[in-house]
């Protein structure tokens, strides 16, 4: 995660509506991997449409740390890319430095307002202006799992944790990995993220992970998901350290795992392998999350050009936002539209429970910014939290010493 790859993005935009003519827009993003390179060519096919050319070099890094290097170091050089994908508070940190453009009169024009959710909203605006278009939601506590696997060793859909541990222990027992996982920070907060959420309930992860509450980030709830923390690492295989997160997917997809605990950007890779949900693999809540929803969200922000938005931007952050492009780019990356307005009608199984989650959790208030994603806290105390809990899953501190670093941690990143 922390090798350097610089890459940069050209988009060259010939047209758009009532353009005619063409400038060359740069773009960073980290979509890599197969199911995501899938999603972004919707895109790419849906900008040729307006005789827009396309030519793609992303910053590679599934969690978007290395294209945050490389946007650091371009801006600091004095030469910013004209729009950059980002998450949660990296978009706002950004905007606090008057470095965004404003889209505001573009988001009027399209009535950007009422079609986007308000807990999205909150990163695509910064004091009433918007920065930036949201492409997704993605959630997080899902659960993927290779349903021939559980057939074969007659397991149901675990529904909560006893039945998980009970289910990864069965799969280990039967010579295969119960639990795909690659060793990143950015992974093993993901886990984490769902572990606090079904330990604690919603309440907690509130206190915790969005107040920093430090009774809570202290408590024996806390110390209760570290130790079941622990448990899963004793269900990953040995040679996890390192691995890309759609790696750890393929096993799932090739039969070689029964589950992976991930955000759902992990259906693209199944249905990039030609999987369908309900026939090859089975999705669902982290067990004891069923009525939460953790997210984030892929936005793109578009970066200051001299003050004013440039046509080519306006260009991009259109086709972004349309309604046909949301549907069909949604279909195959996985997540679900950012605007409410968009028909489930192409979605999978998989994707029209997504949602419906999502509608129903924004309904409830169980709609929750994901710490391990950025939608919680700004990098600084998401990154300290990484460092404990990825020190804890490799067994350098026990529950305990991870409670007491962990509130220490968070307190000096504030």
């Amino acid at each position: 995660m922390r090798k350097l790859t610089q890459t940069v993005t050209a988009l060259a935009f010939a047209a758009s509506a009532g353009l005619a003519t063409a400038a060359d827009v740069e773009v960073l993003h980290w979509w890599t991997s197969g199911g995501e390179a899938a999603a972004l060519n919707v895109l790419k096919k849906d900008l040729e449409g307006q005789n827009i050319g396309w030519k793609d070099m992303p910053v590679a890094g599934g969690g978007g740390t290395q294209a945050m290097t490389v946007l650091r170091a371009r801006v600091t050089s004095g030469n910013p890319p004209t729009a950059v994908q980002m998450l949660g508070f990296d978009i706002t940190d950004w905007a606090k430095e008057d470095s965004l453009a404003n889209l505001n009169a573009l988001a009027k024009k399209e009535g950007w307002d009422s079609v986007v959710p308000e807990a999205l909203q909150f990163f695509s605006k910064h004091k009433g202006q918007w920065v930036a278009s949201p492409v997704n939601v993605h959630s997080t506590n899902w659960v993927w799992a290779n349903k021939s696997v559980l057939d074969g060793l007659g397991i149901k859909p675990p529904q909560t944790w006893d039945e998980l541990v009970a289910a990864m222990k069965k799969v280990k027992a039967s010579g295969k990995v119960a639990v795909a996982h690659g060793g990143q920070a950015w992974q093993d907060a993901t886990i984490f993220d769902a572990v606090v959420m079904s330990t604690g309930g919603p309440a907690f992860y509130k206190k915790a992970f969005i107040d920093l509450d430090p009774k809570a980030l202290g408590s024996d709830t806390m110390k209760q998901a570290f130790d079941r923390m622990s448990v899963i690492r004793g269900y990953v295989d040995d040679n996890f350290s390192g691995r890309d997160w759609n790696l750890a997917t393929a096993m799932v997809i090739n039969g070689n795992a029964a589950f992976q605990f991930m955000g759902d950007w992990a259906k693209g890779e199944f249905l990039n392998a030609g999987k369908k949900p309900g026939r090859d693999f089975l999705c669902f809540r982290f067990p004891g999350t069923q009525r939460q929803v953790t997210f984030n969200s892929d936005q793109f922000a578009m970066f200051d050009q001299g003050g004013k938005v440039s046509q080519e931007q306006a260009a991009l952050a259109s086709a972004i936002m349309s309604p046909t492009f949301q549907s069909a780019f949604n279909v195959a990356k996985g997540s679900v539209p950012a605007r409410v307005d968009v028909s489930d009608a192409a979605f999978d199984d998989c994707g029209k429970q997504g949602m419906k989650d999502l509608a129903a959790a924004a309904k409830s208030g169980n709609l929750f910014g994901s710490m391990a994603h950025g939608h919680a806290n700004p990098a600084s105390v998401k990154n300290a939290i990484y460092d404990v809990v990825t020190a804890h899953f490799n067994g350098e501190y026990d529950s305990s010493t991870a409670i007491e670093e962990l509130v220490s941690a968070v307190e000096i990143s504030r």
